[in-house]
């Protein structure tokens, strides 16, 4: 089994995408009005609007409905990435702070309310972890 990717339901396709565009770095590939993909080298996040849902399962998934998942994307400067960010981001739920397990990390929430969390590796432990040391 390979895991390929997490997808997201929103009401609004193009302000997520645009959003993630922006964060990630990536441009999407999209395949409909209702559905894009940005890939990053380790996952790719799909994003995809309501009226995919019923294709599943009628009323299967809701958007801007998460309360139970964290995405998170390793980073090779959270600070400058928070930097960045400025103007982009307005729900910042944490800057960054270094975590007991050796992770920078910097959690804020996408417009659709899901918590994001960039990290860099900063003790050699993490970074051995993530093929950084």
């Amino acid at each position: 089994m390979q895991f390929v990717s997490v997808r997201m339901i929103t009401a609004d396709v193009a302000r997520l995408v645009a959003f993630y565009e922006h964060v990630l770095g990536v441009a999407a590939s999209w395949a409909t009005e209702e559905f894009a993909e940005l890939r990053t080298p380790g996952a790719t996040l799909a994003i995809a609007g309501t009226g995919t849902v019923p294709l599943f399962a009628p009323g299967s998934a809701r958007p801007a409905d998460n309360h139970s998942v964290i995405i998170e994307f390793l980073v090779d400067d959270v600070d400058r990435v928070h930097e960045n960010l400025t103007g982009v981001v307005h729900d910042v739920v944490s800057g960054p702070t270094t975590m007991p397990w050796g992770n920078r990390s910097l959690l804020f929430r996408d417009p659709d309310g899901t918590l994001v969390n960039l990290f860099t590796p900063v003790t050699p432990a993490a970074r051995e972890k993530f093929g950084r040391g």
